[in-house]
């Protein structure tokens, strides 16, 4: 119990200090988790017999993705982002429709390239934030002079 409160307040805390694009990275990665969670039970329901309730798990990763997705698409700048972001707000706005189809084919091939596209996009953007972070390096820091 007491394991799951302390990893339940890291979690929290690594939340509510990471940066914007830390933020966006998290956000990636949890639904390329979600979607390996599906695929590896969509996997296993088609090698085996298939199972309601894994066929429930099944959705609800994908479904949680979904919702990733949804999170990402209402986080767009369109002002600051304009072209980049209207065209991110598409490639979002048809993952969710794919995923939706696939889920309920429960397709294997569809969700796969779905993953593939959103670990580019993860790259891309871990590759931004890095190139931003060792940019400002040399930059003298806003935060508060702790030395006094």
């Amino acid at each position: 119990m007491a394991y799951t409160n302390a990893l339940s307040a890291y979690r929290e805390t690594r939340v509510k200090t990471a940066s914007q694009g830390q933020l966006i990275i998290m956000l990636y990665d949890e639904a390329v988790r979600q979607l390996d969670m599906g695929l590896d039970l969509l996997g296993e329901n088609l090698s085996e017999k298939k199972d309601p309730g894994r066929i429930e798990q099944i959705s609800k990763a994908i479904l949680k993705t979904q919702e990733i997705i949804t999170e990402l698409m209402v986080s767009l700048d369109f002002e600051q982002g304009g072209e980049i972001a209207k065209n991110l707000f598409s490639l979002y706005t048809w993952f969710n429709h794919e995923l939706l189809e696939a889920n309920i084919r429960q397709d294997l091939k569809q969700i796969t390239l779905i993953r593939r596209m959103i670990c580019e996009l993860r790259g891309a953007w871990s590759e931004i934030i890095a190139k931003n972070t060792a940019e400002g390096m040399g930059r003298p820091s806003s935060g508060v002079n702790i030395a006094g």
